[in-house]
């Protein structure tokens, strides 16, 4: 078996800053990619927690999972999402902690941007297992033990519908995912699973963290939302939030939580070179 971790329960404490509407009271949920200070999946964590959810955490890093399962009164387990045998024995820790399974999220990804020629056969290998192989069997693994039915939510990109240069083994392993949760909709939804995708746009958070120091960078971006301002981490967890929801009757989409950018298009690399040294001529 992986290296799964011993489940690891502390008290629920209270989470600041989001509202305890408890849409998720008595769910059992996962999500996977939240070792990241800071990251979707750790926010989607936090919001779960204060909806009325029981939350296990999974990633690849000890010490913020463990601060964030304490801090949510949840669980948490190592569990890379490219090794089979984890995914399996994550599932199986979540259901021996809660008694079962209602809700799994896979919020993982590695933002390559590598020009297509330059793409080696290692790092499109490498793309595939995290965004493609391994969700698909992340999918696989939570499916074998949701007998009551549930909601699975897969963390897309906008990038999966429109444009963006130098960045197209992500775009097409987020795009071919996207089509295997539309699959899993068709094949599960007499047996009350719906699943969806969420595909935010460019976001503040530790795979953009560096651009988006950049007022230049995000600017040239957020010209190209017709809401006119990039997205935040809460645009994208209040959307799977509620995808997890009793109240949502959708499943076999991707949701577009990206302020309309996908009716326009993401810049081009010399747009945003330009606006750049237009900002640093400006100084």
């Amino acid at each position: 078996m992986g290296r799964i971790n011993p489940i690891a329960l502390w008290p629920a404490q209270a989470t600041v800053g989001i509202d305890r509407m408890a849409r998720l009271k008595g769910k059992r949920a996962i999500i996977l990619g939240a070792a990241s200070e800071g990251n979707l999946g750790q926010y989607t964590a936090r919001q779960f927690a204060a909806e009325g959810a029981r939350v296990l955490v999974a990633g690849r890093h000890e010490a913020p999972l463990k601060a964030l399962a304490e801090d949510i009164g949840g669980a948490w387990a190592l569990c890379d999402i490219t090794n089979e045998d984890e995914l399996a024995a994550m599932v199986e820790a979540c259901c021996d902690a809660y008694g079962g399974l209602d809700i799994a999220v896979n919020a993982t990804g590695w933002g390559l941007l590598t020009p297509f020629l330059n793409t080696t056969r290692d790092e499109i290998e490498r793309m595939c297992a995290i965004q493609f192989t391994g969700p698909y069997q992340f999918f696989q693994a939570v499916l074998r033990h949701m007998s009551e039915g549930g909601s699975l939510v897969q963390v897309s990109s906008a990038t999966a519908t429109i444009m963006m240069e130098d960045h197209a083994a992500y775009m097409g392993t987020k795009a071919g995912i996207d089509h295997v949760v539309r699959c899993i909709a068709n094949e599960f939804g007499a047996n009350g699973i719906r699943a969806n995708s969420v595909a935010p746009g460019f976001t503040a958070s530790p795979m953009t963290k560096r651009a988006a120091r950049n007022p230049a960078v995000v600017g040239a971006f957020e010209k190209e939302y017709p809401l006119g301002r990039v997205g935040t981490l809460q645009d994208t967890a209040e959307a799977i939030t509620w995808l997890c929801t009793d109240a949502c009757f959708l499943t076999g989409e991707c949701l577009q939580v990206n302020g309309g950018l996908t009716l326009r298009r993401n810049p081009t690399n010399a747009e945003i070179v330009a606006a750049a040294k237009a900002a640093r001529a400006a100084d």
